[in-house]
Formats: C-alpha cells, structure tokens, sequence
C-alpha cells in the first residue's frame, strides 16, 4: 500500500478505515515530501467530512473500478498504448482524410 493509492481508495469511496490511519501515522517518519502533502490532503478532506471515518462496504469496490478505468488507468499504464479503432475497411488505416 501506498500513500497515493490510501488517498484514491478514500476518495473515490469516501471512506477510510482505522487500520489505514493506524498505517499513516506508523509510515509517517519515512514519507517523502509528496507522500506527506498527501497525508495532510488526507487529514483536511476528513476535517472538512468529506472522507469519514468508518468500514467500505462492497458496493464501493463498484465506484473505485469505475473510478480507476475512466481517471486513473488513463493516467497511468495505458497512457502509452495505441487507441484501439474498429476499421471500416479491409485492413489499412480506418481513417480517411476529406
């Protein structure tokens, strides 16, 4: 577990559990400068209650792989692959310039 993934797991369910804040404060010595932005992001968005403090159920898994096929996933390993596009010939590039 990451920091960054804690704060999009927490974001995208709204939720965070004890075990994860337990985990923060245990990491926090070894954070590096981003991963303590983070953390404090973290802490604001619970003061400000839009994370609260609490179990996810299952049906936030649903949200979060919603979440990371249309956000994050575009943003990170698949940034670099060739888009996909269904030709309308045979063969050659399915694009035709007018």
């Amino acid at each position: 577990m990451t920091v960054g993934e804690l704060f999009l797991e927490s974001l995208s369910s709204g939720v965070i559990t004890p075990g994860e804040l337990n985990w923060i404060t245990a990491q926090q010595p070894r954070f590096s400068r981003v991963e303590e932005a983070t953390a404090l992001r973290l802490g604001r968005l619970l003061d400000q209650g839009d994370i609260q403090l609490g179990c996810r159920l299952p049906a936030a898994k649903t949200r979060h792989d919603a979440v990371r096929e249309q956000w994050i996933e575009p943003l990170g390993r698949r940034r670099h692959r060739r888009p996909e596009h269904s030709g309308a010939g045979t063969g050659g590039s399915s694009f035709t310039i007018a």
